[in-house]
């Protein structure tokens, strides 16, 4: 790819610029095996779970995605319920307390190919945005020592409070490209997810770039990508 051909580039950020899509995997694992075990559901909450029906997407929307998938309905609740497993909004909130008990535990470290992506983008003059189904991202770039490289973040609690559908729907990565001003054929969407490079595929992007950390080249690419990279030094300016 040529890099003149685009003014922004809107990039996921678990997976995509931190390895934080490995935290959030534990989490996950960890809230909905103890949820399993406690509804007494024999079929055990696997990876494969992660990448079919919750990676990319918002936090409650996932929840309700994996239920789905096992037959389980339960009331939608309010994203102010305390953390725990009477609702969706509980269950959400239980999953982020485990994410955030992770990331101080651990801390987290960006791929060294994504900031070498990142600082070679903003010494051309490209205009940078995250765009996260997480409502953690500020806190996980702070983390990371990225935050100073986004003068655009696009992170789940902006989209609720814009009214802003989630991924795999287009309007989150729109909103960035907006904000910084740019046109939507002229910004590049760079994404590790199924749900995150449809949302690419369903607005009128320049390119979609798919990250491979383990959803698969073939998947990414029937999901929408473009192409599809290992790393993101593969895409460094020339």
């Amino acid at each position: 790819m040529d890099w003149n051909d685009y003014d922004a580039a809107l990039f996921d950020l678990d997976g995509v610029i931190t390895p934080t899509a490995e935290v959030h995997m534990r989490a996950w694992a960890r809230m909905f095996g103890e949820f399993l075990t406690s509804r007494g559901v024999a079929e055990p909450y696997t990876d494969a779970d992660y990448h079919r029906y919750v990676d990319g997407k918002p936090r409650y929307d996932g929840v309700r995605s994996f239920l789905a998938s096992r037959g389980i309905t339960l009331p939608e609740g309010d994203p102010s319920d305390p953390a725990g497993d009477t609702t969706v909004a509980a269950l959400g909130n239980r999953k982020n307390d485990v994410f955030m008990e992770v990331l101080r535990d651990e801390g987290v470290v960006a791929y060294p190919g994504s900031v070498a992506l990142v600082e070679a983008l903003q010494a051309r003059g490209t205009k940078l945005a995250i765009v996260s189904s997480s409502r953690n991202a500020p806190e996980v770039l702070r983390a990371a020592g990225m935050i100073e490289h986004f003068p655009v973040i696009v992170h789940g609690g902006v989209a609720t409070e814009r009214g802003l559908a989630g991924k795999p729907a287009p309007d989150t990565f729109e909103a960035a490209a907006d904000e910084l001003g740019v046109a939507h054929e002229r910004a590049v969407v760079l994404e590790d997810a199924l749900s995150g490079v449809q949302a690419g595929a369903a607005g009128s992007f320049g390119l979609v770039i798919g990250v491979d950390r383990g959803a698969g080249v073939d998947a990414l690419r029937e999901h929408g990508a473009d192409i599809v990279v290992q790393d993101l030094d593969e895409l460094l300016p020339s």
